[in-house]
């Protein structure tokens, strides 16, 4: 008698356009969150840097905002749950801070 159990593979759903967009931009994202590392690493002027951050943010916050659009159009709520107003506003105040 074989004592470990076989694990069903796990059924993953095929990937929604809009979350592929999303992917893709947090992969760029990483990049350039890999390309700060190394400026700092080779001792780059602290303004280039900066700018850098600025743009860091700025994508962070448009990849946000187009996770809150899916949230709030409902795609994002749990099956058979609509989502509220308040449901809307306390997901805006979580990605505002």
């Amino acid at each position: 008698m074989n004592m470990t159990a076989s694990i069903p593979p796990r059924i993953v759903p095929p990937i929604d356009p809009e979350d592929e967009k999303l992917l893709k931009r947090l992969r760029r994202i990483e990049g350039q969150v890999r390309g700060i590392q190394k400026m700092i690493e080779e001792g780059r002027d602290c303004h280039d840097i900066l700018i850098q951050f600025a743009a860091v943010r700025s994508a962070l916050d448009t990849a946000g905002e187009g996770l809150l659009e899916q949230y709030a159009l409902g795609c994002r709520a749990r099956p058979g749950e609509a989502v509220t107003p308040s449901d809307v506003v306390r997901a805006v105040k979580l990605l505002r801070g």
